[in-house]
């Protein structure tokens, strides 16, 4: 939940963005406009978004959005690295499979079926072979 502090912001920022309509007290408030005007409602100098306010609202939605989609791949403040990364995986059938998994620089190779893991053997860790 450490992402809650930096939403709460990003959304104050396009909150404050707004623009926000007071009113007087003893002022009603008509959809349309004013009832007895004959025509379109005007809007009033200023009382409307500007193109700064828009493009300022866009950039900010756009900045809460990249740092959402890069706190997925990056270790954020609080959060502890993963350790333990599946390499590969082979189906042998009948939802039983082969895993390769590493866990602090050591890989295991585990036999897992419905209901069962087993640690069939520790794998040496060697360079990669390279394909001629």
């Amino acid at each position: 939940m450490k992402r809650l502090p930096l939403t709460g912001l990003l959304l104050a920022g396009l909150l404050a963005a707004v623009p926000v309509v007071q009113a007087d007290p003893g002022q009603v408030l008509y959809p349309g406009g004013n009832p007895a005007s004959a025509g379109p409602a005007v809007p009033a100098a200023g009382g409307g978004a500007g193109p700064l306010t828009i493009v300022g609202a866009l950039f900010l939605a756009g900045a809460g959005g990249w740092l959402v989609w890069r706190g997925r791949k990056l270790n954020l403040a609080g959060r502890d690295p993963r350790q333990l990364v599946i390499n590969e995986t082979r189906s042998l059938g009948s939802r039983q499979y082969l895993v390769v998994a590493s866990y602090e620089g050591k890989k295991l190779l585990l036999g897992v079926c419905p209901g069962r893991i087993d640690l069939l053997t520790p794998l040496e860790s060697r360079p990669a072979r390279e394909k001629s």
